[in-house]
Formats: C-alpha cells, sequence, structure tokens
C-alpha cells in the first residue's frame, strides 16, 4: 500500500484559490437507495510483507530504511510482528466475518540470494495459506508490494531486464506451492507508485523509469500466463492507485494500458480523491496523510471510470482506508466507522448503476510500517509498533461497523453518508454543476460556502 504525493500536487495546482468543502450528512428524509451486494462478493482485508512480518530480510526497501536511518521517522523495529502472530491477525478477520484475506509473498525473505531458496520462510508462507483457508477465506496472494531482493538491487534492480527472468523464477516457485488453493493472484502492487518509490528513495533515476516499467510490463504480462499454466482458472490481476486525471491517464499509459488483455479482473486502489472544493491533499506533500479531507465520492467515479475502460472486466477494490495521526481522532470529528460505511455506499452505488464489483478490501487488517513512518494509522486494529513491546491489537470503532455491514451484505439501504459528495470533482467535470444527490430532494452543494 502506498500514499501517492502527485495527487497532492494536481489538486493543489488545480484549486488554489477555491473554499474547502463542507462535510457532514444531508438533511433529507429520503436516501438514495443502494441495494446490498451480491452473494459470493468479496469482503477482505490486506496486509503487506515488508510492513507487518519484522525481521525485515536485505531487500531495497531494507536498505532505504537502514541508509535513511537519520531522515526517515521511524526505525522500523519490528514492525507488528505478523510472522509470528499471523494466526492471531487471521482469527480477528474471521471474527468480523471476513471472507478473503490478502498478504504478500516476500521474494526477500523466500530467495534472500540469487537461487537459494529459504525453506524456513516457504514454511512461514504455507503457514499463512494454511490459516487462511482454515479460516474459510480466500487467500489473495501478492507476489511484488514494493520490494525485491537486495542481490537485485545489486544488479541494477528493475532497469535489469535479467530482473524478468529472476522475477519468474521466483513466481514460478510460488504459484506452484500454492496452486489450487483458490487464490486470487495480484503480480505486482500498484506498478507506477513501485517506480515512483525507487526514484524517490534513488533506487532508479529519470532515464531508468521507462525501463523499470517495461520490464514490469514484460514481467506481469508472462507472470499472467505462468499462473494460468500452473493454477489453471486462477484470477489474476494487478492493483492500481488512483489519481485524479490528469495524472491517471499518464499512469494507465505506463502500465495498465498495456496489460489490459492480461487481467481477470481490476484492482483499485481508492485514497484521496481530488476537487475544486478540498486542497487538503497538499498535506501529502509533507507525508502528513492523516491531514487529508477523505472524499468517499471519489471511489464511485474511480468505479464508474474503469468500469467504462475495461468493461468486459469486474472491478476489486483491492485497497480502501483512512490514515490517522498516531491513532488519535480526526480534528473534525469523522471517524474509522463513517469512512468506511461511507466508502461502501458509494461502492454499492455504483453497483446499483451497473458496475460490475467484485470484492472490497480495507486496508489494513492492523497498523504497519508505511514506507519510513509508524504514525499514519491504516488498520482496523491499532497497534503501538514502537511503545508497546506487547504489540497488542486494539479495536477501532470499524470493526463492529465492518462486521454488521458484512453481516447485512453492505450498508442498509436508508443509510446517508456522512461526507458530502465533491464540488467539481476532477474525475468528472460534470459535477461542477451538478454534484451527486445522495438524498432524494435534497439541495445541490454545488455552491461552497
Amino acid at each position: 500500500m502506498s500514499i501517492k504525493r502527485r495527487l497532492a500536487v494536481t489538486s493543489v495546482v488545480a484549486a488554489l484559490t477555491l473554499p474547502t468543502a463542507l462535510s457532514g450528512p444531508a438533511h433529507a428524509s429520503a436516501p438514495v437507495p443502494v441495494p446490498p451486494v451480491p452473494p459470493g462478493f468479496h469482503w477482505g482485508v490486506a496486509t503487506a510483507g515488508f510492513q507487518s512480518e519484522g525481521a525485515a530480510p536485505d531487500s531495497n526497501w531494507r536498505r532505504y530504511v537502514d541508509a535513511q536511518a537519520e531522515t526517515v521517522r521511524d526505525p522500523y523495529a519490528n514492525a507488528v510482528d505478523f510472522r509470528n502472530r499471523y494466526a492471531e491477525d487471521i482469527a480477528l478477520a474471521k471474527e468480523m466475518g471476513v471472507n478473503t484475506f490478502r498478504v504478500s509473498l516476500e521474494w526477500p525473505r523466500i530467495e534472500p540470494r540469487p537461487g537459494e531458496i529459504d525453506e524456513e520462510a516457504l514454511a512461514l508462507y504455507d503457514g499463512m495459506v494454511r490459516e487462511i483457508k482454515a479460516a474459510g477465506m480466500t487467500p489473495m496472494l501478492t507476489l511484488t508490494h514494493f520490494t525485491h531482493p537486495g542481490w537485485i538491487v545489486d544488479r541494477g534492480g528493475w532497469t535489469n531486464p535479467s530482473t524478468v527472468s529472476s522475477w519468474l523464477s521466483f513466481a514460478r516457485l510460488v504459484v506452484q506451492r500454492y496452486a489450487g488453493q483458490g487464490a486470487l493472484w495480484i503480480t505486482f502492487n500498484e506498478p507506477t507508485v513501485y517506480r515512483s518509490f525507487e526514484e524517490r528513495n534513488g533506487g532508479l533515476n529519470a532515464f531508468q523509469s521507462g525501463a523499470m516499467m517495461r520490464n514490469l510490463v514484460s514481467a506481469h504480462r508472462q507472470g499472467y500466463d505462468l499462473i494460468h499454466e500452473l493454477d489453471p482458472g486462477a484470477r489474476v490481476s494487478s492493483n492500481l492507485a488512483v489519481k485524479p486525471p490528469p495524472l491517471q491517464w499518464f499512469d494507465d499509459a505506463a502500465f495498465i494500458d498495456k496489460v489490459k488483455d492480461k487481467l481477470d479482473f481490476v484492482g483499485v486502489d481508492y485514497y484521496y480523491g481530488a476537487s475544486l472544493d478540498n486542497l487538503t491533499a497538499i498535506h501529502g506533500l509533507t507525508d502528513e496523510f492523516w491531514r487529508i479531507d477523505p472524499q468517499p465520492d471519489g471511489l464511485y467515479y474511480a468505479l464508474k471510470t474503469y468500469q467504462r475502460k475495461f468493461p468486459g472486466l469486474p472491478l476489486y477494490v483491492v485497497e480502501n482506508g483512512m490514515p490517522t495521526d498516531n491513532g488519535q481522532p480526526r480534528p473534525d470529528g469523522y471517524t474509522r466507522a463513517d469512512h468506511l460505511r461511507d466508502h461502501l455506499y458509494w461502492l454499492q452505488r455504483a453497483m446499483a448503476e451497473g458496475v460490475n464489483v467484485m470484492g472490497y478490501n480495507y486496508w489494513s487488517i492492523t497498523d504497519n510500517y508505511e514506507w519510513g513512518s509508524y504514525r499514519p494509522r491504516f488498520g482496523l486494529y491499532t497497534v503501538d509498533a514502537l511503545t508497546d513491546p506487547s504489540l497488542t491489537r486494539k479495536p477501532t470503532d470499524a470493526v463492529p461497523a465492518y462486521r454488521e455491514t458484512i453481516a447485512g451484505n453492505g450498508v442498509p439501504e436508508g443509510y446517508l453518508p456522512k461526507r458530502r459528495p465533491a464540488w467539481c470533482a476532477l474525475a468528472d467535470l460534470r459535477t461542477c454543476f451538478a454534484p451527486l444527490p445522495v438524498a432524494a430532494g435534497a439541495k445541490a452543494w454545488a455552491q461552497p460556502g
């Protein structure tokens, strides 16, 4: 998972002089109804290896954190020790009614040196998959979530074409091991953000970015065929990070448009929208993501956009969540439960209008290491990784909210979102004239202030 600085830049450039959005529920007695989700819907949670497992092996990110010890906000410590506590976290997910659990299978841990396979690491992932299956859940297995082994770094990382064949050998090993488990497969988590992280941390220079993307495209295309060969009937994708236009157009052209014939569903990660009445994405420039005002209706626009773009494919919200500042309440009173329900309302609203959505994952099951800092807290269960030696999982208000929502197959028909729809959303400029209503007879909110 990551948060995108470039979203912040776009929002600010587009809207420097405009007032901020109003928030709060619409005061109307007849909400626009949303139907429940259909049977077979994937209700999920997610996590990722480097961010949660602890005891990180040599990798690009282990090196970035160690080399930048004086500038990263927090040391890696032991993350939330998921490698020893995965059974506990999977049980917490089961108790909520979750039926899909996303993990990443860390290449740096499995193959710490070229051609050398760590059997202890494989046993770790065997246990995770076994526990997920025993809980009655579908495993969603990510092959690469922003990390690659240190020996790949030494060979030039993803700028070296040989990395494609090395990655395919790793993928073959993993897919053969977990074929037949009914897994959903993700090849690369947010490929364009993977590239951006490498640029930001010095793993790439500006002239090497194109080579990395070409190799990621090649690896995905061949990986897709490999997975279908080894795990017939499996569904394969790569999740994209939603950004506002025009950044999204450039990102799509760099990866997803080049693999569109090698996707069984479209993975969508949505965190923040951008509109002419919401300047708060500027806080992404300083990594203070908890200060960005969420825009739940942006998920609706993202789903509508990608259904039009890929009309024959189902969509899956692979990541969605909200950071808080070290687990403290937001000053505006908007809670994690509000955020969860509001986004699911807009997901169901899109489905009611014909968008084929097969699943939703909340990011994340617990707080974790957010690429240099423990301060942004995304977890359904909060964990004080730096101050609590016991790493106790403490439920947020979103835990009962998610449990109730899953049991009800979505938010109830009469649910009214806490956040008002954006005025002049960059994803759909028609909202400059007629913002989406959430209640029958509700007054338009096109005039901010």
